[in-house]
């Protein structure tokens, strides 16, 4: 019998359980790790250039393969460097497995300088989380790693891999371990939800998780029909759009808006989700969006199958199935001297590809986006989950690696865009077909927005200062094009109509810089 590294086993029981990619950015640890990689040609390695766009790419993958990716991760530094994206990825309730390398086990006693607590620095964004510390669990914690990923709810494990047991032979791989589904709701809750919705006045049901998977925009139909107003949360992982398709309202991000918006329910069911907050505490505004004196009931939170959960309630309540779509016809770019990102939505709507993955990390720009694209062809919409900005790009680069047979369109705004610019060198050198759109206006505008809302005064020099991007203005034809994607610059709607134009008609990364101030 062939005997085999620590590091083989990991590698070799991951991709028996199915993992078929891996987001690396290795270092010294993890070189026995990635001659591993090298000998499994199941896995796909892909080099980023920097641990946050790894994590962001193992979650833009999950959302559209269904199954977690691997990331290979350097150390803590290296986890640290990987957080924000995986504060993201748990949010977005997907699952990933991310390998961190460690320094040998023998080797810790001497307090190097790359040296870290890595299962403390790990251990608030990780469902699961262990360290290989024998060579004989190698094989037994990859198989665990990865069926603990699934949850319910998904989220992101970390499997911590020190060197000396990465390089010694003698391990062996494990059997794949069967893995949880999303949970399903009692009888006794839909039951509960229908005799409520009966007897209320205003009820409306927050959506997220499958429900607004493809497929599902039925569902909602049918629960709009009865009376139900459907709302989706603000953030989703994955939405079906476009086409004709039922398309719920979005609950507002802003807190006084939220509020408004569901001042008048007297009973909120929650489907998928948790009872709607505000992102951030703001003076003399609620932090919590239920009305008071609502009635609140539950389907599940993120651990639960959504879509079946309000299909059992549409049949309880006998709901009418309504015909699947209406009448759509694609509609006319924009024209006119009006550009902003209403306006690049509107062509957007008329250029955007059937089956496209749209992955938004506009900020301030990417609301406009989405109400336009209401009436583009069908599309999945992969909303920003965390709050964390940087995710729109590299969940660009999982996705159009997990789907290479449709075009992905990454919305992003300058200031988001330079966290994991590094994005624009992977999708060149895997040669992904990605269009990113960047809304530059030399801002961190939502910043600006903020200020106001909090009340923290005027700004002055210094203020100002930190919430501008100018001084030097990006120049980001040239960005881009450093990094291997060709890149134009367009100012009109008229510019943005040709580009896109030629953007969706060929493969291949490409950025378009939309200057909108």
């Amino acid at each position: 019998m062939t005997t085999i590294t620590g590091a083989e086993a990991i590698i070799g029981t991951l991709a028996d359980c199915g993992v078929e990619a891996c987001f690396a950015n290795p270092g010294t640890s993890e070189m026995h790790l990635v001659t591993a990689l090298d000998r499994e040609p199941r896995i796909r390695s892909v080099l980023c250039l920097f641990e946050g766009v790894a994590t962001g790419a193992a979650d833009g993958y999950a959302r559209m393969a269904g199954k977690p990716a691997l990331t290979l991760l350097h150390l803590g530094p290296g986890y640290l460097n990987a957080g924000a994206n995986i504060h993201n990825g748990r949010r977005a309730h997907v699952p990933m497995v991310n390998l961190i390398g460690d320094h040998a086990v023998t080797h810790r006693q001497y307090d190097a300088p790359l040296a870290s607590d890595i299962a403390a620095l790990a251990a608030p964004n990780s469902r699961w989380l262990k360290s290989v510390d024998r060579l004989e669990d190698a094989g037994t914690l990859a198989a665990e790693a990865y069926a603990a990923s699934f949850g319910p709810p998904p989220g992101p494990v970390s499997l911590i891999m020190p060197a000396d047991i990465a390089w010694t032979p003698g391990a062996t791989r494990a059997a794949p371990s069967s893995h949880a589904s999303l949970a399903t709701a009692s009888d006794e809750v839909i039951e509960q939800a229908g005799r409520a919705i009966t007897k209320a006045k205003q009820p409306a049901i927050l959506v997220n998780g499958t429900a607004l998977h493809p497929g599902s925009a039925d569902i909602l139909r049918r629960m709009q029909g009865q009376g139900v107003r459907v709302i989706t949360d603000t953030f989703m992982a994955r939405q079906g759009r476009g086409g004709g398709q039922f398309q719920p309202e979005r609950l507002p991000y802003f807190a006084e808006m939220a509020v408004e918006t569901l001042k008048d329910v007297d009973l909120l069911l929650l489907a998928g989700t948790k009872p709607p907050v505000a992102f951030f505490a703001y003076p003399n505004t609620p932090g919590a969006f239920t009305p008071k004196g609502a009635r609140t009931i539950s389907l599940g939170g993120p651990d639960t199958d959504s879509a079946d959960a309000i299909a059992r309630l549409a049949d309880w309540l006998d709901a009418p199935v309504a015909p699947s779509t209406i009448n759509w016809t694609r509609p006319d770019p924009a024209t006119g001297d009006k550009f902003n990102p209403h306006t690049i939505g509107m062509s957007l709507a008329h250029y955007l590809p059937e089956g496209a993955l749209v992955s938004d990390d506009g900020v301030t720009s990417g609301a406009p986006v989405y109400e336009a694209l209401t009436s583009a062809a069908r599309h999945e919409w992969l909303g920003h989950t965390g709050g964390a900005i940087g995710q729109g790009m590299p969940v660009a680069v999982g996705a159009a690696i997990a789907r290479p047979d449709v075009k992905t369109v990454c919305l992003a705004g300058d200031g988001a865009a330079m966290y994991t610019v590094q994005s624009l060198w992977t999708m060149a050198r895997e040669n992904l077909d990605v269009l990113t759109v960047v809304f530059v206006n030399n801002a961190y505008r939502i910043l600006k927005i903020e200020l106001a809302r909090t009340g923290a005064g005027n700004p002055g020099p210094a203020a100002n200062g930190m919430l501008s991007l100018g001084n030097p203005d990006i120049d980001w034809v040239k960005l881009s094009e450093s990094l291997g994607v060709g890149a134009e610059d367009v100012r009109t709607c008229g510019e943005f109509n040709d580009a896109l134009s030629r953007a969706v008609s060929a493969r291949g990364p490409r950025l378009i810089a939309c200057h909108i101030a």
